[in-house]
């Protein structure tokens, strides 16, 4: 690949030039300035891509075919190559990351530069800017592609798009004015350049036209800034703390129901807490022994299983029988293209997934969920326990990825509810590594080695 992507990087530096270098001139029908634009855009991306090792990232490895493809079509007296500019500029969003994002934002300029009338160009560049958190700008972009759409079914998911951004603004405009009210400072309209977060809030600037990291970590301050200087229980701070939680919300997923899910009801950390709170629960191993001994008849590890509140079962189950019950299913997204594995057709009451990022997340419960096979589906406050602040908010200890079973763990002990966790079949072939046997260790009540079931406190 290291070859490739040199050749390629010196092909496409043939034909755009170098950074900062004068474009060519277009004679005998060259290529658009815009698109020679595009290719010195591709060429920056790319030689940042040679200086950072090794590629072994399959998406970065489509967007440099992709390249490859525009550059071709550059080059090729007659082509068009505005629909491989925009196919490149998506790739570039899927590959994920800022650079990702911002090399698709650059594509989609010269794309409209090309056609203003595209309204796959506009739609490229909301997107970019959406992923760049740059939502007034995404809003406008979302616009003008629904101004140039006349399929009105096509249309849906972008307007939903901009009635959440629309409504994370307004969540902001709304804590603004509560601020100002609650101060007598500010005129608390937040449309303009951001007010000040009140007396003694220091330099807390919100405004809806904040970036989204931007945005949440100027509403997070201001929300612990009046905690601290108001209480929780006084009344302004309460709704604060609700606008924020609805920020929150908006910033992860869309407020109106998905159709693709099926029916199910989408559930977050609240409802999951409500869901766990004074039960029983019990993580059942996936092991040929535990699934045997769990189908035989008269079985005492059948009984003990039947008697709990809430059975839990963890990825793609191989040996428990497809009838096994799960109350709740839990897995765990991985590799580059987690949206291509296998259904989620199993019953379970409770489906949640983890994973990162978003918009694989997003696609993955889109292409692999069945309609009907769960009645809740973990919302995206949920897709990533281990690492979000509002949440655990910290790192799996050690190397490597954490299993699933000690990732819904984890979630279990933080939500602190259920009446009891136990873990049944958890030996042998299906222990968990070191690190994490170690944490569950530390907060072990107690053993029963014939029912091969441990306890957490």
């Amino acid at each position: 690949m290291g070859q490739t992507l040199t050749g390629l990087l010196t092909s496409v530096r043939a034909i755009a030039g170098r950074p900062g270098s004068p474009a060519p001139g277009r004679t005998g029908g060259g290529p658009d300035p815009a698109l020679l634009a595009a290719l010195r855009h591709c060429g920056d991306h790319l030689a940042a891509l040679a200086a950072s090792g090794p590629l072994t990232d399959a998406r970065r490895t489509r967007l440099i075919a992709s390249i490859g493809a525009l550059t071709t079509a550059c080059s090729t007296p007659g082509a068009d190559a505005f629909d491989a500019l925009l196919r490149t500029g998506q790739q570039a969003l899927d590959s994920g990351g800022e650079a990702g994002a911002r090399l698709a934002l650059a594509l989609a300029d010269e794309a409209t530069a090309l056609r203003g009338r595209s309204k796959g160009a506009w739609r490229l560049r909301g997107n970019a800017l959406d992923a760049l958190g740059l939502r007034e700008e995404a809003i406008t972009a979302y616009e003008r592609h629904l101004a140039l759409q006349q399929n009105a079914a096509a249309s849906r998911d972008v307007e939903r798009r901009i009635a959440t951004l629309r409504a994370a603004g307004d969540r902001i405009d709304e804590a603004l004015a509560l601020v100002g009210d609650a101060d007598g400072a500010g005129d608390g309209t937040g449309g303009g350049a951001g007010v000040g977060a009140g007396v003694g809030t220091g330099a807390v600037r919100l405004s809806r036209r904040l970036s989204a990291a931007e945005a949440r970590a100027a509403f997070t301050e201001l929300v612990r800034r009046r905690t601290a200087e108001l209480g929780a229980a006084d009344p302004a701070v309460r709704r604060l703390a609700a606008l924020y939680a609805e920020h929150r919300r908006l910033s992860d997923h869309d407020p109106m129901a998905d159709p693709l899910l099926g029916g199910a009801e989408p559930i977050g950390v609240p409802g999951l807490r409500r869901l766990v709170a004074g039960r029983t629960v019990c993580l059942v191993a996936d092991t040929p022994r535990t699934a045997e001994q769990e189908q035989r008849s008269g079985s005492s590890l059948a009984a003990l299983i039947e008697g709990y509140d809430l059975v839990v079962r963890c990825d793609a189950p191989r040996h428990a029988a497809p009838t096994a019950r799960t109350d709740l299913h839990v897995c765990t997204l991985r590799g580059d293209t987690p949206w291509k594995g296998p259904r989620w057709d199993r019953r379970a009451g409770t489906r949640l997934v983890f994973g990162d990022p978003l918009p694989h997340w997003r696609l993955a419960l889109r292409s692999r969920l069945v309609p009907g096979a769960q009645d809740r589906i973990g919302d995206a406050s949920l897709r990533r326990p281990l690492h979000d602040p509002a949440l655990i908010g910290g790192t799996a200890d050690g190397e490597g990825p954490a299993s699933t079973a000690y990732t819904v763990l984890r979630l279990l002990d933080f939500l602190g509810t259920p009446a009891r966790v136990d873990l049944i079949g958890f030996e042998g072939p299906a222990a968990l590594p070191p690190r994490e046997r170690e944490w569950i260790g530390a907060r072990t009540g107690t053993t029963d080695d014939t029912a091969v079931r441990i306890t957490l406190r």
